[in-house]
């Protein structure tokens, strides 16, 4: 996979590396209670900041991954927001190994697009610069608004990919797992044509 510019740029967002002064914000999402549903627990401090620790020091070596999510206009211009990006699942199951693509925003930030946004320009650097050939969603099926997001982004499910994710035990209330692909080509004829 060869290695990409960091920072990404939409119309209303900023994807970039992690800074210190996001390692509070971050703290306060992965212990919120909203943002943290359909997750197994919410995460201490230390386990936030180990997590931003480890998505900056992979985008430094890859130049791709989870990048910090920053409003860059209006009202909330320079806030943090959360991450959205691309990684590559720690568990083994039939699609793996794979790049995922995934987002956690502040619920502040919700209903407003964001995560689609970002989404999509993540997913402008799997397939343009990374040229990977597919790129996967997943998220406990309770997840409908993550599910709105994927389906939104064009990712299609299968529901015989649907899984029980292996890190968590039977009758867990997550347990189940949807899963969505987007293949490049598929991607590739959702982009707009050049100009005639």
């Amino acid at each position: 996979m060869t290695p990409v510019s960091t920072d990404l740029r939409t119309s209303r967002l900023l994807l970039r590396r992690w800074a210190p002064a996001d390692r509070a914000p971050f703290a306060a999402l992965n212990a919120d209670a909203r943002a943290m549903e359909h997750f197994p627990a919410p995460l201490d401090r230390t386990a936030s900041d180990a997590l931003a620790d480890r998505a900056d020091a992979h985008l430094a070596e890859h130049g791709w991954g989870l990048w910090a999510v920053e409003v860059a206009d209006g009202e909330d211009a320079g806030r943090f927001a959360g991450f959205t990006g691309l990684a590559v699942p720690r568990f083994e199951a039939a699609f793996t190994p794979c790049v995922e693509i995934g987002w956690r925003l502040t619920p502040w930030s919700w209903g407003r697009g964001y995560a689609t946004e970002a989404a999509r320009a993540a997913l402008g650097v799997a397939f343009e610069d990374v040229a990977l050939e597919e790129v996967v969603s997943f998220t406990a099926a309770t997840n409908t608004r993550s599910r709105a997001v994927m389906e939104r982004l064009g990712m299609r499910r299968d529901p015989d990919d649907d899984f029980d994710h292996p890190n968590l035990p039977p009758g867990h209330r997550l347990r189940r797992h949807v899963l969505h692909r987007l293949p490049a080509g598929a991607w590739r004829a959702q982009q707009p044509g050049p100009a005639r």
